[in-house]
């Protein structure tokens, strides 16, 4: 599997009429119960595709092909294809490479493993898959398949969800405000960079984020999780879902290091340390960036650091509408987000080639180490940077 701004994302083979078939990528999401497929696999499928002014859908496909093995698509009722000109008929999501997801509702069919380390993803008939690791009962829920996990924060009990189709983790707005009451020594920011910037919303570069100094998720005892705060509406919407009570979800960011196996079948999630080295995934260029359809990459906003925007801006730096052409040289139309976000990771500084108005210049832009510890906590009294 290749992992692609923390999503699983594999090859799957597709049906199509007269009995040939065709190779595309899927995104594997255990925390969407709905099927999503492009318009241009539709059309190759020869589907009836009915759209209104918002969105598309079709019939299912009977089945897909993983590594030889037949995969049902009978739990799922309707296919959701994305509202798309024809320009962009072949993109599912955009800033993503796949063109159909594997949602719960077929996942909770099969035993799954999702092995981050050696990036590998396995799915298995009920009871053929030997988990190992330590492990935690968790609700399924026996509608769509989606997993709640028993969790401690601050000493309190919740339900969170496991989503390892999400780039970062989510906390309801009302315990991520009260946690941040509570913890102003937490590292806190405003503006979704690096996984945080999931899809380029209009609303992520006023997104909050902190690092909850620790979680206890099932059996698991995780340090400094990078926590988005929930905006309300997704968040009753994904309450109504889950079924139960839950305050958010975790995504694969805090589980890089780990071997996840989901047992459907009997209800319970293993846990498998793989490696213990730390991702850098906030040590980033402070740009907020949204997808386009056309490939191209719009600037939404800009990060603060110590208080100051992160990059150059004005007239000759960047502003919110610039278009990201390049990075160090490296064209990135038609990258996926995932892909544009490796290349601005790490390092100590980026050249930043925009568009604005039809003219480009370049940016020199420096690495800023976003969600970051105050360099001492005790001669900082208990104050952390607030980027």
């Amino acid at each position: 599997m290749a992992i692609d701004h923390n999503r699983v994302v594999i090859n799957v083979t597709l049906p199509l009429p007269g009995g040939s078939t065709e190779r595309v990528r899927a995104w594997v999401d255990n925390g969407n119960a709905d099927l999503y497929m492009s318009r241009r696999v539709a059309t190759l499928m020869g589907f009836k595709v009915t759209c209104d002014d918002k969105a598309c859908s079709a019939p299912p496909p009977p089945q897909i092909t993983i590594a030889g093995m037949t995969i049902s698509l009978s739990a799922v009722k309707e296919t959701k294809i994305p509202l798309k000109p024809p320009s962009a008929a072949a993109v599912m999501a955009p800033g993503m490479s796949a063109e159909i997801n594997i949602p719960s509702a077929v996942l909770r069919n099969y035993d799954v493993l999702v092995d981050f380390p050696g990036r590998e993803f396995t799915i298995a008939q009920p009871g053929s898959l030997k988990f190992k690791g330590v492990s935690s009962k968790v609700e399924v829920n026996s509608g769509n398949g989606l997993i709640q996990v028993p969790t401690q924060i601050d000493n309190k009990k919740y339900n969170l969800a496991l989503d390892l189709g999400a780039s970062i983790s989510f906390l309801s707005e009302e315990l991520f405000d009260k946690l941040a009451n509570t913890h102003p020594d937490w590292p806190h920011m405003t503006g979704a960079v690096g996984p945080a910037n999931m899809w380029g919303l209009d609303t992520e570069p006023k997104w909050k984020l902190m690092r909850v100094d620790r979680v206890q998720y099932g059996p698991l005892y995780l340090t400094g999780v990078a926590m988005t705060e929930f905006p309300q509406d997704w968040m009753a919407f994904f309450e109504k879902r889950a079924g139960i009570p839950t305050v958010g979800l975790l995504g694969s960011e805090a589980l890089l290091n780990y071997r996840v196996g989901l047992d459907y079948a009997h209800s319970t999630v293993y846990f498998d340390i793989g490696r213990l080295s730390n991702f850098p995934d906030f040590d980033v260029v402070g740009l907020i960036l949204r997808p386009e359809d056309d490939g191209r990459f719009t600037v939404l906003g800009i990060a603060d650091y110590d208080g100051k925007p992160s990059v150059p801006t004005g007239p000759s730096g960047v502003q919110a509408g610039d278009h990201l052409v390049a990075v160090d040289g490296n064209p990135i139309a038609n990258f996926t987000l995932g892909l544009v976000w490796s290349l601005l990771l790490g390092g100590q500084e980026h050249k930043l080639t925009l568009e604005r108005g039809g003219r480009e210049f370049t940016v020199d832009a420096n690495v800023q180490h976003f969600l970051a510890e105050a360099p001492d906590k005790n001669e900082s009294q208990g104050k952390a940077r607030k980027n």
